[in-house]
């Protein structure tokens, strides 16, 4: 009886200590809640989290036992689950445990548009792989922890438990600063948008994705590739966005832009100067960096047929089609400091007739836009010319482009592209 009574009680206390480890995951502390954590699954349901492109949950997750977890039936093309909101700058931490030889991941700054089907052709990813069962060859690039097919952890730090057991990993992104931790470890850290971020990403596996990386926010994404997968503890800590001046022409070459078209772009003399080609078709040069918020200024001179324009918050569709909001630089009568959607609703917002003067031929002309949020301001040569609220606006991110309309014969000159980001 004394032994029963003892088992009894042992089993009692090992209940009550189960119960408690159970009762203390994808809670936050009270320091953390102190220090701006917050829960991104709650333990119980799948409330905050959808189908990637979509609007309700349908593919295949489920919680059991206080965790998310991968049925392992999505595959390249599916499987995507992602946060109701985007997020920026931030520290995320998880933990997670896969089945043997099992493959999955963490996306962040994952971009939702129609036009992209699967999120890893804009968001980075937090590799997620059990290496030593995985049933096919890998590359280096494709291993646990890495920032996949970019950047390769200190696999001499690097300590992972095997397939079944809990591991804890976290991501740290600051203003372009990264950083990948695993179990407590620091193992990987680089900067994004430097010229060697984008010379790995245009020589690698990334390099007919033009929009892989560049967000400066999105949702965040779990991956289902296969294999079952398990997730608890996810929480995130939102972190200050940072001012930053930038100068995008440097005066002296292209540094910092791609060229999309067969128009010319070029640089004499300090200027830099766009003119139609023997194509007479349209003509962009981006910004390889997305520039979300900002308050930008620059000079431009028509110096022939001046149909340009610079297009804010876009993205590269296709091979030669910017897909975004254009502020108008054209002829006099044609509304230059107007704004001009380029699908869909076409003109947001021209110009009153009585300031059509206010823009000074083969001279140089001073154009200002502000953008912030949903709001967009432009002023030509000090004058105020359109102040827009807009919700499309509001949420479009992307690259600063230079346009040269089609027909041929346009010659514009800029200079003085400054930028500050807000």
């Amino acid at each position: 009886m004394k032994n029963a009574i003892i088992i009894h009680l042992l089993g009692c206390c090992a209940a009550a200590l189960f119960s408690s480890c159970s009762e203390k995951q994808n809670v936050l502390t009270p320091s953390e809640m102190a220090d701006g954590w917050e829960l991104l699954f709650d333990g119980n349901t799948l409330d905050g989290w959808r189908d990637y492109n979509g609007t309700s949950l349908t593919e295949p997750w489920h919680v059991v036992d206080g965790c998310i977890q991968a049925k392992g039936d999505g595959s390249d093309a599916s499987g995507y689950i992602v946060t109701d909101r985007q997020y920026e700058n931030f520290e995320l931490s998880w933990d997670w445990k896969l089945s043997k030889g099992g493959n999955s991941g963490m996306l962040y700054h994952v971009v939702e548009r129609p036009q992209y089907k699967v999120p890893y052709v804009t968001g980075p990813e937090y590799q997620l792989l059990d290496d030593v069962n995985f049933p096919d060859p890998i590359e280096e690039w494709q291993k646990m922890g890495v920032d996949y097919a970019m950047y390769l952890p200190d696999q001499s730090v690097m300590k992972v438990y095997p397939y079944g057991k809990w591991n804890n990993s976290k991501i740290v992104f600051d203003n372009g600063h990264v950083e990948h931790w695993m179990n407590g470890v620091k193992i990987l850290e680089f900067e994004a948008w430097t010229d060697d971020w984008h010379a790995r990403k245009n020589s690698g596996k990334w390099a007919n994705a033009p929009e892989y990386g560049l967000a400066r926010k999105g949702v965040i994404c779990l991956q289902d590739h296969g294999y079952p997968a398990s997730f608890r503890n996810i929480k995130i800590k939102e972190l200050p966005r940072k001012t930053e001046d930038v100068a995008l022409f440097n005066g002296v070459d292209l540094t910092g832009w791609e060229a999309y078209g067969t128009e010319l772009w070029y640089v004499k003399e300090g200027l830099l100067y766009c003119e139609s080609g023997p194509d007479k078709k349209y003509g962009y040069l981006a910004t390889r960096n997305y520039y979300d918020d900002f308050d930008l200024s620059l000079e431009f001179k028509q110096e022939a047929d001046g149909n340009s324009g610079v297009f804010i918050r876009s993205f590269i569709e296709k091979e030669v089609k910017v897909n975004g909001w254009q502020v108008e630089v054209a002829p006099k009568g044609h509304d230059t400091g107007g704004i001009y959607e380029s699908y869909g609703r076409e003109w947001l917002a021209q110009i009153p007739d009585e300031k059509e003067d206010i823009l000074k031929e083969n001279e140089w002309n001073t154009l200002r836009v502000r953008v912030e949020g949903d709001h967009i301001v432009t002023w030509l040569n000090g004058e105020e010319m359109v102040n827009l609220h807009d919700g499309k606006i509001g949420s479009g991110q992307g690259r600063i482009a230079l346009q040269i309309h089609d027909g041929g014969g346009i010659k514009v000159a800029w200079r003085n592209l400054k930028l500050r980001t807000l």
